[in-house]
């Protein structure tokens, strides 16, 4: 069965973006870049997403894969991006308009539910979350998420939007693998464990 990895930027006081929205607090380097990416390219072929990051991916990828004066990784990244199935949830969006995207309406709970069970059962590799704070949300609070991969930046912002909001249970993670990079951030990787 294919695994769901949330992929995600936090802040040390467990933030994925500013009140606003904001991630200018980001560290993005070549080192974290090269090794990250490289890491889950292995193991997945496809993205989830919501309509928000979806928009913002289709706006800022494309765009950087013909650039000539993105980095190679980014631009090898970018004809990823473009390239790989891109499952799109959302309760307003009628079309996507972008090639290799699906997209997913669902009402409740109960349908997220049912349709992340049924990507799951799908032939393929594992599946990939690049954030977006409330996707992410109601995922991490459904239990969902087979594998966190968190990006810990070396700040705290005080306020923002959590990764773990609406979390009624004890949630207990397995810590399987680590990394430490020059400028400070901190890979972290955890599997769930059920008790």
């Amino acid at each position: 069965m294919r695994k769901i990895i949330l992929f995600m930027v936090m802040s040390l006081d467990g933030y994925v973006c500013g009140p606003n929205g904001e991630l200018d607090w980001e560290i993005r380097d070549e080192e974290i870049g090269r090794y990250l990416i490289k890491d889950f390219l292995t193991t997945v072929d496809s993205m989830i997403m919501g309509r928000v990051l979806f928009e913002g991916f289709h706006q800022a990828w494309p765009a950087m894969a013909k650039d000539p004066k993105s980095p190679p990784d980014l631009v090898e990244f970018a004809h990823w991006v473009e390239n790989s199935p891109k499952i799109v949830f959302s309760r307003s969006t009628k079309t996507l308009g972008w090639k290799n995207s699906r997209l997913i309406t669902a009402k409740d709970d109960a349908e997220v539910i049912r349709e992340i069970r049924k990507l799951k059962s799908e032939h393929g590799k594992d599946m990939i979350i690049f954030g977006g704070a409330r996707m992410s949300q109601t995922l991490v609070r459904l239990g969902l998420i087979d594998e966190y991969r968190l990006k810990v930046q070396p700040i705290v912002l005080g306020s923002g939007q959590p990764l773990f909001k609406d979390i009624k249970d004890r949630r207990y993670l397995k810590l399987i693998k680590s990394k430490i990079f020059d400028s400070g951030v901190v890979a972290l990787y955890y599997q769930p464990i059920k008790k």
